[in-house]
């Protein structure tokens, strides 16, 4: 019966899990040059404008480094395309909807939390449905990635999806799932601090 505590006191001891870092990826050619002037956490609303096409969904997550802990302070930006496939940007001409903010920022809070309001991404110019994303910390670009739709059926034609290693595709897809209060997709993001 001695033997047991000191078993179970061994387990206990043991460390988490390692976790994995988020894989960078390529910022695309769709940042925008000029911030919008409404660039707040809801890109479903720019400024007095209302957008009402797509599904609308919620992509929230936390922000922490390997060892777990919350980079709060950070913030973390999205910019992503409107229903049709177009961007608020030169490279893409005037033809995005001025209803959809395309830019969102959030700052990470005390619990590493971070919350946006946006549409499910959707397929453009031969990629597969994607949300980009930047974390930024004060001055300092900490990542740059892409999240992903867990089992569209673009993922496996797209070009920077397909060259992903197994576990960074795993890292940067999720599923959008249906919920009491529309979609959401839960986005953990780990940091290399």
């Amino acid at each position: 019966m001695v033997a047991f505590p000191a078993l179970w006191l061994g387990a206990r001891a043991q460390p988490a899990a390692g976790r994995i870092a988020t894989p960078s990826q390529t910022e695309g050619p769709f940042y925008p040059v000029r911030l919008p002037t409404d660039s707040d956490n809801d890109l479903l609303r720019n400024g007095t404008l209302d957008y009402r096409r797509g599904q609308p969904a919620r992509v929230d997550g936390t922000v922490t480094d390997l060892d777990g802990k919350p980079l709060r302070g950070a913030q973390v930006e999205i910019w992503q395309c409107d229903e049709n496939g177009h961007y608020h940007h030169p490279g893409d001409g005037d033809r995005a909807d001025a209803a959809f903010q395309g830019f969102g920022r959030a700052t990470v809070g005390e619990d590493g939390s971070y919350r946006f309001r946006t549409i499910r991404p959707v397929p453009y110019g031969g990629r597969t449905p994607h949300i980009h994303v930047k974390v930024k910390l004060g001055t300092r670009e900490l990542l740059t990635t892409q999240l992903y739709v867990a089992g569209d059926p673009g993922n496996a034609r797209d070009f920077l999806w397909r060259n992903l290693s197994q576990t960074a595709r795993d890292a940067v897809t999720v599923p959008f799932e249906r919920g009491a209060d529309g979609l959401r997709a839960r986005f953990p993001i780990v940091i290399t601090a």
